[in-house]
C-alpha cells in the first residue's frame, strides 16, 4: 500500500477527519469479524478524535460493546502508595482515557487494558536495578534508554516485570489476532509512544523504558507536570515493533513542534533516530499507513510534493479546499478473501 498524507486546516478539521476515517475502518472490520481491536494513544492529539469517536457510538454508527483496545504506553513511578492510587492519578492514561473516551460511551468495550505500569513500584525497580547489574542492559544511543531483561535475571521481582508486564501484554494483543487500527502521535524527535530515539528497532516489542530528557522536559512544558521532580522517570510501552504490525497505522500531527518531525519521517531513511520512520519499511510491507496532519505540522510535505510523489508517497490537500474526506481521497486496501475494497 502507498504511505497517505492528508493534510488538514487545523485541530478540529484534523479531529473530524480521523473520527470519520477510524468510524469507516471500525464498520467495514465489524463486517467481516465479530469484532475490531484498536490500538490507542494519548497525548494533545488524539482527544478531539475521541470526542467524536464517543459521539458515533452513541448515535450507533458502530456497536462498541464489539471493540477491545489496548493502549501504548503508560508512566512508572506516579504518585501513589498502590497500583490504585497510581492508576487513578490525574496524569496516568488509564485516568486520561477514562476522561477522554471510555467515560463518554454509552455501551463500554468488550475489553479495554494499558500496559501494567501502575502495577510497578519504581522505588523497587530502582533498587532491584542497582542491586541486580548482571540481569539487564540498556540499549539506545541517547538519553531514552530500553531496559532488557534478561530471560534467567535472578531477581525474582525483574522476571516479573519481564514475563507479566511486558510480555504479557504481547501475548494479549497476540491472543486477540492483533490490532486491526493503530492510532498514533508523534513526538517532539519523532518518537513513538515511548519508544525513544536511538532505541532500535528490533527487539522493541514492549519496552521497559528510562525516559529522555527531552521527553521529561516536554511533559512539563506540556502542564502534565508541575515540574521536573514530579515527573516519571520511567514507562511501560509497546515498541516500534509492535505498533508497526497492526493492519493500518493512523498518525496524527499537529503544530510547529512536529513538523520537522514528520517530514523527516517520510524524506529521510529509516533510522533509529528517528522512530516513526520505521512506518515507511511497515509500508513496504504491504501495511496500510495513514498521516493525518494539521497545516503546521504538514507545512514541510506541502513544500516537497514532489519528492513525495517520487517515493510514491500519496498526498491528498484538504487544507483549503472541501472540510469533508471524498471516497477518492484514500486508497483502500483490499480484504485478501472477498477482494473487496476496504
Amino acid at each position: 500500500m502507498p504511505i497517505q498524507v492528508i493534510v488538514t486546516r487545523d485541530f478540529d478539521h484534523l479531529s473530524e477527519v480521523a473520527a470519520e476515517l477510524v468510524v469507516r475502518r471500525i464498520r467495514e472490520t465489524l463486517r467481516r469479524q465479530n469484532e475490531c481491536v484498536l490500538g490507542l494513544a494519548t497525548g494533545n492529539s488524539p482527544t478531539g478524535l475521541y470526542k467524536h469517536l464517543a459521539k458515533a457510538a452513541n448515535r450507533g454508527a458502530f456497536d462498541s460493546s464489539r471493540l477491545r483496545s489496548f493502549n501504548l504506553d503508560e508512566y512508572v513511578g506516579l504518585p501513589g502508595d498502590s497500583p490504585q492510587q497510581r492508576a487513578l492519578h490525574p496524569e496516568s492514561y488509564g485516568f486520561y482515557m477514562v476522561r477522554e473516551l471510555f467515560g463518554l460511551l454509552r455501551d463500554k468495550f468488550r475489553e479495554a487494558r494499558l500496559p501494567g505500569g501502575a502495577l510497578i513500584d519504581q522505588p523497587r525497580l530502582i533498587r532491584e536495578l542497582r542491586d541486580c547489574p548482571a540481569d539487564w542492559r540498556e540499549v539506545g544511543a541517547d538519553t531514552g534508554r530500553a531496559i532488557i531483561i534478561s530471560p534467567r535475571a535472578k531477581s525474582a521481582y525483574l522476571n516479573w516485570v519481564r514475563r507479566e508486564i511486558l510480555d504479557g501484554y504481547a501475548r494479549r494483543i497476540r491472543a486477540c489476532g492483533g490490532v486491526d487500527l493503530q492510532v498514533i502521535g508523534c513526538g517532539g524527535r519523532g518518537h513513538v509512544a515511548f519508544h525513544e530515539v536511538g532505541i532500535p528497532f528490533r527487539g522493541s516489542r514492549m519496552l521497559l523504558v528510562r525516559l529522555d530528557d527531552n521527553t521529561v522536559r516536554n511533559a512539563v512544558a506540556d502542564r502534565h507536570f508541575a515540574s521536573l521532580r514530579d515527573c516519571p522517570r520511567y514507562a511501560v510501552s509497546m515498541g516500534a515493533e509492535l505498533v508497526y504490525q497492526a493492519r493500518t497505522v493512523l498518525l496524527l500531527a499537529c503544530g510547529a513542534r512536529k513538523t520537522r518531525p514528520v517530514a523527516d519521517s517520510l524524506l529521510a531513511e529509516p533510522s533509529p533516530t528517528l522512530p516513526i520512520s520505521y512506518g515507511q519499511s511497515y509500508a513496504k510491507r504491504g501495511g496500510d499507513l495513514v498521516y493525518l496532519v494539521d497545516v503546521t505540522a504538514g507545512a514541510e510535505l506541502l513544500r516537497q510534493r514532489a519528492l513525495l510523489k517520487k517515493k510514491g508517497i500519496r498526498l491528498v490537500d484538504r487544507s483549503r479546499g472541501a472540510a469533508k474526506l471524498k471516497l477518492t481521497d484514500l486508497c483502500f486496501s483490499r480484504d485478501p478473501v472477498s477482494g473487496r475494497l476496504l
